[in-house]
């Protein structure tokens, strides 16, 4: 009979019987998802957790590369708010996991690193596949612990619980213990444990205790403590509310509360709203609206513009940084006074000329989007509302003016084979996304198109914002989706990703889904204009050799997108026109599906 908690772990390898104790009190922590890179060093922890899983405990996910395993981790942890753990084996495995480590510090999501180690008696003796492992992750890291290889003593099995647990509390920024957490708030977590031969022996699990352990911990563990007071933000000042990457809908109610104009960027979270102003960068620098700015209140980190950062650090303006948790605040320049971890707006009536401070921002937004509406002829139809209409008909149905016919339908073809523009491309998947679904961006250039046209609407959009970097989307959407996808009563939603060339190349890795792996509803919208075109808008461009600027910053690809994804084992669709464009969009994903949508530099 199985230990009550837990296993029945096999007493011919400590490391199999450590490895086993500790995956099986992670999944009784609540833990739904463990990353598994193949590895022999690791291989008592691969199969503890593929017997967790054939106990159908827990999902597993096999990837063959470390970075895409990281990043595959992060999606799933945003997605879910629980830690997502990730296996290696020792060596440059553990390196690999450094980019996905750094974004999950940087933006707060909880992620565990179990990575396999030599002894530690074999460090700095240029013993294979060594090397210092622990500190790799330097100060990203909520908590990070050396553990001894496990020897068969028999207290090792509940230091292995007391390990998960102290884990999963420091992922979720809880610290249980009164031990000082480095940076307070949800983010990664490294264990790197020493294993020796015997390496790994058969493992079973008892579902029925790990279950009972799991409710056990239920009713142990206490909830997540009670926010602070939030700070009232009196009401006078011209005020906006800017909402950057991990804002939520808090900035929007907040702004709603204040009766002032918001700047939300596309995945902020709070891209909604009457206060929504989306033509922020322009008005920022208009006379009138920038310049008569008192004061601003910034939720998140804004990072896809210039103006907000410069709006911030000017004179005058009195800076309000909010962030639930971090150790980072938002501070260009270093000119933000005032830090909260959560504020309210004071309640009061608003003046007329409180009233006519957020109208005009929110007006003249309008306008601006509107004017740039009638200038681009690829503008999607929903946001112009200019479709051809046919008139000439008379109160039965019957055509009776047969030229105004002939030009609606001529109309009609021309708006259907226009080609696709930039703003037509994001317009267009902004309005194909619906709340079930998910909408995950690359750091390339077509998050700023959007972040500068799509309407307001209450969508779950996702970027990796906290390094702004274009490691691992591929792998970060394929985690999402498969997390928003897997509960027995969620709606049917599909995950779309809209990324750049590059991007997808730069993580092309992550499109192999090997044997027994799930398959989600995702779509990958690669919008292909042949490079960065993103560094097109660098001053340097006008002024460096254009042979040199291109091999260096556009960094030409002329990859056939079309086989990459035969070879990988997605569908693979192309649109070039409107009408193409519309009916990929509008056709039902069932598969992991690859969409080229050809751009002009």
């Amino acid at each position: 009979m199985a230990e009550p908690g837990h296993e029945r772990p096999s007493r011919e390898s400590p490391a199999a019987e450590f490895a086993l104790a500790l995956l099986a009190e992670f999944v009784a922590l609540g833990v739904t998802d463990l990353v598994v890179a193949p590895g022999s060093r690791s291989q008592a922890l691969a199969l503890a957790a593929a017997e967790l899983e054939r106990a159908g405990l827990v999902r597993l996910h096999v990837r063959i590369d470390e970075r895409g395993a990281g990043f595959l981790a992060l999606g799933l942890a945003v997605e879910t708010g629980r830690p997502a753990v990730v296996i290696t084996t020792s060596g440059t495995a553990v390196a690999n996991l450094h980019p996905a480590v750094l974004e999950a510090h940087h933006s707060g999501v909880p992620l565990i690193a179990v990575t396999a180690d030599r002894p530690a008696e074999l460090r700095g003796i240029r013993s294979n596949q060594t090397t210092m492992q622990p500190g790799i992750f330097a100060g990203a890291v909520r908590y990070e612990r050396d553990v001894t290889a496990p020897s068969g003593a028999a207290d090792e099995r509940d230091a292995a619980r007391r390990l998960a647990r102290r884990a999963v509390d420091a992922s979720q920024g809880v610290d249980d213990r009164g031990a000082a957490i480095a940076h307070p708030g949800p983010g990664p977590v490294h264990l790197n444990l020493q294993l020796v031969e015997p390496l790994s022996a058969a493992v079973a699990v008892d579902r029925a205790a790990v279950e009972a352990r799991r409710a056990t911990l239920a009713e142990q563990r206490p909830g997540p403590d009670a926010a602070g007071a939030a700070a009232v933000i009196t009401a006078g000042p011209r005020t906006l509310v800017i909402a950057g990457a991990g804002a939520g809908p808090e900035a929007e109610a907040f702004a709603r509360a204040g009766g002032w104009p918001l700047a939300a960027e596309v995945t902020s979270g709070a891209h909604f709203g009457p206060n929504l102003v989306v033509a922020y960068r322009e008005l920022i620098q208009e006379p009138g609206f920038g310049d008569q700015v008192e004061r601003v209140v910034v939720f998140g980190h804004p990072t896809l513009s210039r103006e907000v950062p410069s709006l911030v650090q000017r004179d005058g303006v009195e800076a309000i940084a909010v962030a639930p948790s971090g150790i980072e605040w938002f501070n260009p320049g270093h000119r933000v006074r005032r830090f909260e971890r959560a504020v309210r707006a004071e309640p009061h009536e608003q003046t007329a000329e409180e009233r006519a401070w957020t109208g005009r921002w929110v007006h003249a937004s309008r306008a601006i989007l509107a004017a740039g509406e009638a200038a681009d002829p690829g503008t999607t139809v929903a946001s112009r509302g200019d479709a051809p209409v046919l008139s000439g008909v008379d109160e039965t149905g019957h055509v009776s003016d047969f030229a105004a016919q002939r030009a609606y339908l001529k109309a009609q073809l021309a708006r259907v084979r226009e080609p696709v523009t930039r703003r037509m491309l994001v317009e267009a998947v902004w309005a194909a996304t619906w709340p079930h679904d998910r909408l995950v961006f690359g750091a390339s250039r077509l998050i700023r198109d959007a972040d500068r046209v799509v309407a307001g609407r209450r969508i779950a959009a996702h970027a990796n914002r906290g390094l702004a970097g274009i490691d691992g989307t591929v792998a970060t959407a394929l985690g999402i989706a498969i997390a928003s996808q897997r509960e027995p009563d969620a709606k049917p939603g599909t995950t779309r990703a809209l990324i750049g060339d590059l991007t997808l190349l730069h993580d092309v890795g992550s499109l192999l889904l090997g044997d027994g792996e799930h398959r989600p509803r995702i779509q990958l919208i690669v919008g292909n204009d042949g490079g960065g075109t993103i560094f097109d808008s660098l001053e340097v461009a006008a002024s460096a050799p254009a042979e040199a600027f291109d091999r260096v910053q556009f960094t030409p690809q002329h990859v056939d997108l079309a086989a990459l994804a035969t070879a990988y084992g997605w569908t693979y669709a192309r649109a070039t026109t409107r009408g193409e464009l519309e009916a990929v969009l509008g056709t039902a994903v069932a598969a992991p599906t690859l969409l080229e949508v050809p751009l002009a530099r």
